[in-house]
């Protein structure tokens, strides 16, 4: 994946972040590709959290992360997710 694509998917993964979690008080600019979704620091999201931004990426890009460690690795944080859906994507168009 180009890096301008990889870009374009980060964003768009905040935003369905902050779409679905309805995240009013938070702009997609204000999360750091490198934050850490959960735990204390960076978005602070809890595992209620991680099973809806899961339904939407399933709904999203047709990836199934069925394992909950894979889960737990692939939202580490938005760099991370993007390189897992971009992964994913490319395994599936092969």
């Amino acid at each position: 994946m180009r890096n301008l694509d990889k870009q374009a998917l980060k964003n768009e993964l905040k935003q369905l972040i902050i779409d679905t979690l309805r995240l009013e008080d938070i702009k997609a600019e204000e999360i750091s590709d490198q934050a850490p979704l959960f735990g204390n620091e960076g978005l602070g999201l809890d595992s209620v959290d991680a099973l809806e931004i899961v339904v939407a990426l399933e709904k999203k890009y047709g990836v199934i992360i069925a394992d909950e460690e894979v889960g737990r690795e692939a939202l580490a944080s938005i760099a991370v997710l993007a390189d897992f859906i971009a992964a994913k994507k490319n395994t599936s168009a092969a």
